[in-house]
């Protein structure tokens, strides 16, 4: 599973190709391609590209590009034809005709947010009410006060790919939200398109929506280093975004190997560095040795050693033959 989402770096000075953003702020707009950690994925960042501060959301070419670089990323599978076992999702910024275009001759599954046309509130009464369906949370418990209902047969999806499946949520607005235009009867709606033929839509929609998981990847990512851009000249920012992906996929893939069934694994970088990269030591010489002791009387030391002792047990397994 692949997500991709932007996010806004804010610039406190003038670097090259910095620019006012849609927020209102100054700075860059890179997006980034992650590798989901759900069914044994590693929770990576596999691409990123910087972008100045006005690219648009849903620019077709810079989604094409980010997602080539994170199918070069993903073994065994030709990353000209990935197939049908990638997923790729996205938010409404990857909703567009192009690039859906592009993923259907890639052959690979989609699932992205949809832009509901004007004609919803008609679309919406052409439903009947007892075709909705209750939606479900990430437990997989029935979702209080949010259905879904499948638009797919009463819209005109003239121009899209074939086998395109559009898929409604409606919810109540929290207490004090004010109702927008495409509102309709007092429900929020929401849709997202996937190309997935099998499935009911609660199941779809769940799994659409997991991909929020990015989101928690962007502040990791910032809290590696993405959150201020040092250099002045866009090509050095460019490669200080790569050392982050760098990062990024260093952690990710310690998880994994170190400590894959520790909790330790799901631990985000701000708790890494409190509680294993920071760890109390001294560096003790005797017998022509040198050997880095940990103070025992930490509480993460036996997670720490323990890892270390699984990395090097890794480290000295023989190599597959060829």
């Amino acid at each position: 599973m692949i997500d991709l989402d932007a996010t806004l770096i804010t610039a406190h000075s003038e670097k090259e190709d910095a620019a006012a953003t849609f927020k209102h702020g100054f700075g860059f707009h890179p997006l980034s391609a992650f590798i989901d950690h759900c069914q044994g994925g590693t929770g990576e960042m596999a691409a990123i590209r910087l972008r100045p501060g006005n690219a648009g959301s849903n620019t077709v070419a810079d989604h094409i590009a980010v997602t080539k670089a994170a199918f070069t990323q993903i073994p065994g599978i030709d990353p000209t034809r990935p197939g049908r076992s990638v997923l790729v999702r996205t938010d409404g910024a990857g909703g567009t005709h192009d690039y859906l275009d592009w993923l259907t001759r890639k052959r690979v599954t989609y699932s992205v947010g949809f832009s509901l046309p004007v004609t919803t509130p008609e679309l919406y009464r052409l439903i009947p009410e007892e075709q909705w369906q209750d939606a479900l949370d990430q437990d997989g418990d029935i979702r209080d006060g949010a259905q879904l209902a499948e638009f797919t047969g009463i819209m005109n999806l003239k121009g899209w790919p074939e086998g395109m499946r559009v898929i409604v949520r409606r919810e109540r607005p929290h207490p004090g939200t004010q109702l927008r235009f495409g509102d309709v009867g007092g429900y929020r709606l929401t849709a997202f398109a996937t190309n997935t033929t099998r499935g009911q839509p609660q199941v779809l929609e769940r799994r659409h929506r997991q991909r929020a998981r990015c989101e928690d990847r962007i502040r990791e990512g910032k809290d590696t280093g993405l959150r201020n851009l040092p250099y002045t000249q866009f090509a050095q920012n460019r490669i200080w975004c790569l050392i982050v992906a760098l990062a990024s996929q260093i952690t990710a893939w310690m998880g994994l190997l170190a400590h894959p069934t520790h909790e330790a694994r799901r631990w985000e970088m701000k708790r890494l560095r409190h509680r294993l990269l920071a760890l109390p030591a001294v560096l003790a010489r005797t017998g022509r040795r040198v050997w880095l002791r940990f103070s025992a009387r930490s509480s993460w030391t036996p997670i720490l050693t323990a890892a270390h002792d699984r990395l090097r047990a890794l480290a000295h397994l023989p190599k597959p033959a060829r």
